[in-house]
């Protein structure tokens, strides 16, 4: 679609100002100077939206600005005037009548915006991490939106998206088979969606959140383009923006990144319960990529697409690994390198007694406790908070990693009547290695230039070691947490792919 015969001279004196030809949308045209974009949103008129006015063109400029700059100070500048001259020509923010309205903007380099840095495979494990908990900090500054029936607008989506896809020339079966399934799942969750709009997860949010309107601003990742044009689209369970994110970071750098982004997100947020419309939600994502691709004449990205659309409406079955053991034994490395291998999409959540402490004292995962944190009496709530935490997402059918050093016995048999009570598979791994590498490894940390929750010391460790406890049972499985990590998570691995049975 190119820029209307009306706007022709706008787009020649953006493109002057700019020293570059625009880039297209479909809905507007972006000019790339130096230093500073514009954006001009095309006189046109779609089935979901109206920009022929000039008056509404501005409305939406202005929304988009009041939507982005609040998540990126300083990227989104403000909208101003193209104004006609005495002389007939245009000017920027002149004293004549507007003939058309433009969004000021930092210019982001290439090789900042998130789709690239995946493309490009820079998304690493760190950035990942980071990647999760901004977009939960995003979230937490987002207001409630309590007056809205998501179920009904889930169920408009999934007709809005069927007709898309069809329209777009994908396989009728295969979308047929996928509507179905979608609002089968839709049913399914009713009641969680209405606890969940109770509980104000329902926000007006990004509505877009792929990794192509995610860069780095300042080094650090921060949303961009949100939707504008559509209230409805945009104000949706955060769980539903998250999973456009997961799901573009799935296909773009795997599960494993997908993964981290995941579980950063919930140590952030502390919304554990989210994993209950991932299926669903990473689903819709995937169709409305699928039909957008098909269209754009990428007919082998979307039937990957559409694939897994379908694939993320079947998820695999939950299963509870647990591992413990004591301190520096690499118990949190083994739990994040074995959750993308669990479970649904993007893999188990992980579960940590560390950051659920910290949670407790309202600090962040990577902030120290005082002693006091760490009574008898506090250790007893962080653990039942441990099982609860547990046996809730479990309940929604997604897998858990629960890392915590299992010490104790009596938590050794909760957490094992939470995988009892929920019927799922029960993994239990001890991790064991010569005590002079545990003390080298928790030293070590003191000196670590990454966050670490946990606040154990070389004397926290040695009394670990000196107290009595009792071996695990039979269901725990002993591994050399001594060897290289690699060596172990293979070992984890093959013991989860055995134990396929419920309990």
């Amino acid at each position: 679609m190119t820029i209307p015969p009306a706007q022709q001279a706008a787009a020649e004196f953006l493109a002057l100002l700019a020293g570059a030809s625009p880039i297209e949308t479909h809905i507007s045209a972006v000019f790339l100077g130096a230093d500073t974009a514009w954006k001009m949103k095309k006189a046109i008129r779609l089935p979901y939206l109206d920009f022929t006015s000039l008056a509404a063109r501005r409305h939406f400029l202005d929304r988009e600005l009041a939507l982005n700059a609040p998540a990126a100070p300083g990227l989104y500048r403000d909208v101003v005037p193209l104004t006609r001259t005495p002389a007939g020509g245009l000017a920027l923010d002149g004293p004549g009548e507007p003939v058309e309205w433009a969004l000021r903007m930092a210019r982001i380099p290439d090789s900042d915006f998130l789709d690239r840095i995946a493309a490009t495979g820079r998304l690493t494990p760190a950035l990942a991490r980071t990647l999760g908990r901004a977009i939960a900090r995003y979230h937490g500054g987002l207001g409630p939106s309590l007056d809205t029936d998501h179920a009904t607008s889930l169920r408009r989506l999934v007709a809005e998206n069927r007709v898309s896809a069809l329209a777009a020339g994908l396989p009728g079966r295969s979308v047929e088979a996928w509507e179905q399934a979608a609002l089968a799942a839709i049913t399914a969750r009713t009641d969680w969606l209405a606890v969940r709009a109770r509980g104000g997860f329902v926000r007006r949010a990004h509505g877009d959140l792929h990794l192509g309107n995610l860069c780095l601003w300042h080094g650090e990742p921060v949303p961009f383009d949100a939707l504008e044009f559509d209230e409805r689209l945009g104000t949706i369970d955060l769980a539903y923006d998250l999973a456009f994110t997961l799901m573009d970071t799935e296909f773009r750098a795997g599960r494993t990144a997908a993964n981290r982004v995941l579980n950063a997100y919930v140590v952030e947020s502390g919304d554990s319960s989210l994993v209950g419309g991932l299926p669903l939600f990473l689903s819709l994502r995937a169709m409305v990529r699928a039909h957008v691709q098909a269209l754009r004449g990428m007919a082998e990205e979307a039937s990957r697409l559409l694939a897994a659309a379908l694939a993320f409406l079947r998820p695999a079955a939950p299963i509870l690994a647990t591992v413990g053991g004591l301190q520096g034994s690499g118990k949190s490395t083994l739990a994040h390198a074995l959750a993308p291998r669990l479970g649904a999409a993007p893999g188990a959540l992980v579960l940590a007694s560390d950051v659920l402490r910290k949670r407790r004292h309202g600090v962040a995962p990577e902030a120290r406790l005082p002693p006091a944190a760490y009574t008898p009496e506090e250790n007893r709530a962080v653990a039942a908070a441990l099982v609860d935490s547990v046996g809730t997402v479990l309940g929604l059918g997604h897998a858990v990693v629960a890392d915590a050093t299992f010490l104790d016995p009596s938590l050794r048999t909760a957490i094992r009547e939470v995988a009892r009570a929920a019927r799922v598979p029960f993994l239990g791994l001890w991790l064991e290695a010569p005590f002079e590498i545990l003390e080298a490894r928790v030293t070590a940390r003191g000196c670590a230039t990454a966050p670490d929750p946990s606040d154990a010391t070389p004397a926290v460790l040695r009394r670990a070691a000196a107290s009595p406890r009792a071996s695990p049972g039979p269901d725990w499985h002993h591994l050399d947490a001594g060897q290289p990590a690699e060596e172990t998570l293979n070992a984890a691995i093959l013991l989860a792919q055995r134990q396929r049975q419920p309990c």
